[in-house]
């Protein structure tokens, strides 16, 4: 796909492994060059490199390949992580209502393309250029991404989880932006989890204090584990919590045993393993992806169920990995106004849709302008709401249950 305005050529690979690592990572994680973590290690050659060798996206997945790849003389500028989907599943930032209107209209809404990181509902670049390279790069690869859609037939193409500054570029191309929202916990400079809840009310202090103590008086000890420390036996545990938690909620977990295997060669050191363990045995357990500046909690899962468990393995001791590590932010998934009584607070996140179809596309701008407001009036609600003291941020309480 020639670009012939600047030199620019975008073409569509049928994996990762056709992008030379260093090629990738040079666009996906320049700040690297340092010596120091990536800012966001969902799109790094690694992860993604796990997820295809694995057998979790390819042939059979629904998730099928096919990265773009930006290149100008020869040289590498851009990549952009894409796959052509069969289903919505994996996504977080559901388009089931499109399909349906689509499918009732007696279209075809599948395969769609999707510019995302499978079953990873955080926020990141999805444009992914060289610094010198610039935003021309970006737009030309996002135009790329409808082009791509428009060429072969499809429905649509999305672009979920992206940055502000990526939505910003979408309405140039023919893309409508979204915005839906998550609960990220916000370091404010606090010395200690004890600061932390000092910024909170009495009664959500005394709540926050009682579940942790709940939740420690499991029976057992509870460790974190990065790096060298996760032990193969470990993913055994894991793979157990994992799989129980998958047939609860999605009928099937999207990650293969292998992932995890490849993940302990070439991801323990952007991984954070919180296990609760009784007589030595793990009995529960929550898996964090480590950024730069940023705790990235992902999956949690037992075999014994105890009180407040889920709360402190999850959130707390994600808080008290941040504060130790100087970390400013902690995103703890998808889902869930519960967050919000743990200190978790309303956050943005973006995405944008492009559709073939023009009067599909009028359709679907009304509605997201309407979902917009929503949000928006809801985020307003629930940030005024509670567990802050007056004069901090404020959320609403929740309970002790796992939601």
């Amino acid at each position: 796909m020639p670009d012939c305005a600047n030199g620019l050529e975008i073409t569509a690979t049928r994996g990762i492994a056709e992008i030379a690592a260093k090629d990738w990572d040079a666009c996906a994680c320049p700040e690297t060059a340092d010596g120091g973590r990536p800012l966001d290690p969902f799109t790094t050659h690694r992860f993604l490199a796990a997820l295809e060798a694995s057998g979790s996206v390819g042939p059979g997945t629904g998730w099928q390949p096919h990265h773009l790849v930006a290149r100008h003389e020869g040289r590498v500028v851009g990549v952009a992580p894409l796959y052509a989907k069969s289903h919505s599943q994996g996504e977080y930032i559901f388009d089931h209502a499109f399909a349906d209107a689509w499918q009732r209209a007696g279209g075809r809404y599948y395969p769609k393309l999707q510019s995302a990181v499978p079953f990873t509902p955080a926020t990141g670049r999805r444009l992914l250029v060289r610094p010198e390279a610039g935003p021309p790069v970006a737009e030309a690869m996002l135009g790329a991404i409808a082009e791509v859609g428009r060429r072969n037939g499809l429905s649509s193409a999305h672009v979920t989880f992206c940055t502000a500054e990526e939505a910003a570029l979408g309405p140039a191309a023919g893309f409508l932006p979204r915005v839906t929202e998550q609960f990220h916990w916000q370091n404010r400079g606090w010395r200690g989890f004890d600061q932390f809840l000092a910024a909170l009310s009495s009664r959500k202090r005394k709540t926050i204090r009682r579940e942790r103590a709940t939740a420690n008086a499991f029976g057992g000890e509870i460790v974190l584990l990065t790096g060298d420390a996760i032990e193969a036996r470990h993913w055994d545990a894991f793979w157990q919590f994992y799989q129980d938690t998958g047939s609860r909620k999605w009928g099937r977990p999207y990650l293969t045993r292998a992932f995890f295997d490849i993940a302990h060669e070439t991801l323990r050191d952007d991984m954070l393993l919180t296990l609760a363990l009784r007589g030595g045995r793990p009995v529960a357990g929550a898996l964090n992806l480590i950024g730069r500046d940023t705790l990235y909690g992902r999956y949690w899962g037992c075999v014994e169920d105890h009180s407040c468990l889920h709360f402190e393995l999850c959130y707390y001791r994600a808080i008290d990995y941040a504060l130790e590590h100087g970390l400013a932010r902690v995103e703890a998934g998808a889902q869930g106004a519960h967050k919000l009584a743990r200190g978790y607070l309303p956050a943005r996140v973006h995405s944008l849709h492009w559709f073939s179809d023009a009067g599909f596309r009028k359709a679907a701008a009304r509605y997201l302008d309407a979902e917009r407001g929503a949000v928006g009036h809801e985020m307003e609600v629930l940030s005024a709401l509670g567990p802050y003291r007056r004069g901090e941020p404020a959320t609403r309480s929740g309970s002790c249950r796992d939601e």
